[in-house]
């Protein structure tokens, strides 16, 4: 039992398990945004490793190319995650809200590539569009201003930049105020910084599939209360990525220019199901059983590979060499 205990308060303090596709590219030297301005001059100046490439993501980056422009919104379904990376945190947003995605950007051409602004955990990122789309795990979508907007674009990205060197934090209490953003926050501002308002807030309470999770939405305020010391409650309003009724993706500013067949928009936005339903709080605790599951197993190689890659230990190893092990060993 005492075993088993201590196995418990790893996994829940073993912060990485939360982690997304591109946040294990973070070496364990590096501390603080990987994808801020504080990294950027230290990639450029060839104190931190390469951008890897793999086939995957070179298709991505010519796709990216030859359809992105100036301005674009991009729209994924990502793998954000809450309560030490049981909890999918994504997948709820969109499932509870009727959409595809979860997460939205806005893209810039810099050095003749697109690069997406938007925010995580750690504050607002810059990422090669390539990157960007190793945390995608379901659908794309792109939107773009109409003509007669696109006059706007110089402003809205300049806003990006301007936030990106600022490193306004991340908003983990979805508060409308100007002092912490969150994704879908930063691509609303953006645009409404030169005027242009794409959607209105929507109240948590209307959400359009929450009846199917009556019990997460009970014990959100309570544990929200707990972990930010502020709950968030169903009255709060949000921004959401949308659909084709509601949130950025149904602004009429915006014109599509890739998002997924209409009809899978058409379900998402119109639940079929009437009243309360346990079916979505069931999925969720069934993710989160695999996910403790899969951690439990997979702890002792991450804790390994962890310190392994420290410099400190790298460092001891190296300076105690062949022979101090060897007496090490004699000596045990």
């Amino acid at each position: 039992m005492t075993w088993f205990c201590c196995w418990m308060i790893a996994l829940a303090t073993y912060e990485r398990g939360a982690a997304e596709a591109t946040d294990w590219m973070k070496p364990p030297t590096w501390s603080g945004n990987y994808w801020g301005p504080a990294a950027s001059r230290a990639r450029s100046a060839g104190q931190l490793p390469p951008l890897p490439m793999t086939p995957a993501m070179a298709r991505w980056g010519r796709w990216g190319r030859a359809v992105l422009r100036e301005g674009d919104i991009v729209f994924r379904l990502g793998d954000a995650r809450t309560l030490c990376g049981i909890f999918p945190l994504s997948r709820f947003i969109a499932r509870a809200t009727g959409s595809p995605f979860s997460h939205t950007g806005i893209v810039a051409i810099e050095e003749g590539s697109p690069v997406v602004y938007d925010c995580s955990s750690d504050g607002i990122q810059r990422q090669p569009f390539e990157v960007w789309m190793l945390d995608c795990v379901g659908p794309l979508g792109v939107k773009r201003l109409k003509p007669e907007y696109r006059r706007h674009i110089p402003g809205v990205i300049g806003y990006c930049r301007e936030v990106f060197q600022q490193q306004v934090p991340f908003d983990s209490e979805f508060r409308l105020d100007d002092a912490a953003l969150y994704c879908l926050e930063l691509t609303e501002k953006a645009f409404r910084s030169q005027g242009l308002a794409l959607s209105k807030p929507v109240r948590i309470g209307d959400w359009a599939h929450l009846n199917r999770y009556p019990l997460t939405t009970l014990a959100t305020p309570h544990i929200t209360g707990l972990m930010l010391g502020r709950p968030i409650t169903l009255e709060q309003p949000v921004y959401l990525p949308g659909n084709q009724r509601q949130g950025v993706w149904a602004s009429p500013m915006l014109e599509t220019v890739f998002g997924p067949a209409s009809n899978r928009m058409r379900e998402a936005a119109f639940p079929q199901a009437v009243g309360l339903s346990l079916r979505g709080d069931l999925e969720l605790a069934v993710f989160a059983a695999d996910e403790l599951r899969r951690s439990y197993s997979e702890l002792p190689v991450r804790w390994i590979c962890d310190l392994a890659l420290h410099p400190k230990v790298r460092e001891l190893l190296a300076s105690r060499g062949p022979d101090a092990r060897r007496a090490i060993r004699k000596n045990s």
